[in-house]
């Protein structure tokens, strides 16, 4: 195995953007290929912050870190494709909240099958060992720079 000095060696940085593009690129032609086509890749911030439970437009506005008029866009087409659905409020009649349809619940299981495979695939190039403690140290990053409760996983900017 070839051993790189730091001069020569790919920033951390470039190496993780490209090995989440990776694992996205992957997800979404699998998805594809189980005939989940009408997906949009900002639908996964939203499917994730909705994980939980319902939340309101507001909610979802700072969890995503974009503006409402962006996030209104988004749920309306996840409305339209039938994986998000509103209701009213339970505790405001005038106001709104936005949850996971069945069908919104089933593509979330979808990803995560999906997920668990890629890592299979890197673990079957790396070992199985060398993927927990991939997901240990970077749990631990993580943690040291925002505390127990990490952040939400957001688009990299308003246009999602």
């Amino acid at each position: 195995m070839t051993t790189r000095t730091t001069a020569t060696a790919v920033p951390l940085a470039r190496l993780l953007a490209m090995a989440f593009r990776l694992l996205i690129d992957g997800l979404h032609e699998r998805l594809a290929e189980r005939g989940w086509r009408d997906l949009r890749p900002a639908f996964g911030f939203v499917l994730l912050g909705l994980r939980g439970g319902p939340a309101t437009l507001r909610e979802l506005t700072e969890l995503l870190g974009t503006s409402k008029q962006a996030v209104s866009k988004l749920v309306e087409a996840m409305v339209e494709t039938g994986y998000v659905k509103r209701r009213t409020h339970p505790d405001d009649a005038r106001a709104k909240t936005v949850q996971l349809t069945q069908r919104g619940h089933r593509l979330l299981a979808a990803v995560e099958e999906i997920y668990d495979e890629l890592e299979r695939q890197w673990a079957d190039v790396i070992g199985r060992e060398r993927i927990e403690g991939i997901r240990e140290d970077l749990d631990a990053v993580l943690r040291s720079a925002y505390g127990e409760a990490l952040p939400a996983v957001r688009p990299l900017g308003p246009e999602a």
